[in-house]
């Protein structure tokens, strides 16, 4: 895995985390488009390597149905899992002092424009 890889990862890992930590979101907004539309994942991979990232304690059983088929990345989940939880802790710090208001327009605009990216691309 080259330096740039990893740097990708950590940078994939910390916009989750601080996403996470501001408005509650990382692995299927951040996590599995970035994989699919960055690394060229399928589907079933970065699903399942973002289950992995969040394996405690919520993804343990279904990361596990993945793993079985292949479809699990662990070099991939274990770097964007740090970054994650690092991001995690920035993300709240910032939130907490920006206008509850802000935090909700924000939220709903960063979900259009996810799901706008997903319907057109290929």
């Amino acid at each position: 895995m080259s330096a740039f890889i990893i740097l990708i990862l950590i940078l994939i890992g910390l916009v989750a985390g601080v996403f996470s930590g501001m408005i509650g979101i990382g692995g299927a907004l951040i996590i599995i488009p970035s994989l699919v539309l960055i690394f060229g994942m399928d589907q079933y991979a970065a699903q399942g390597t973002s289950l992995a990232v969040m394996l405690p304690p919520i993804g343990l059983l279904a990361a596990y149905n993945y793993y079985k088929v292949g479809a699990v990345n662990w070099k991939y989940a274990l770097i964007i899992s740090i970054a994650f939880f690092i991001g995690g802790y920035f993300g709240s710090k910032i939130t907490l002092s920006i206008p509850e208001s802000i935090i909700r327009k924000g939220f709903a605009v960063f979900l259009i424009l996810v799901a706008v990216k997903m319907l057109i691309s290929k």
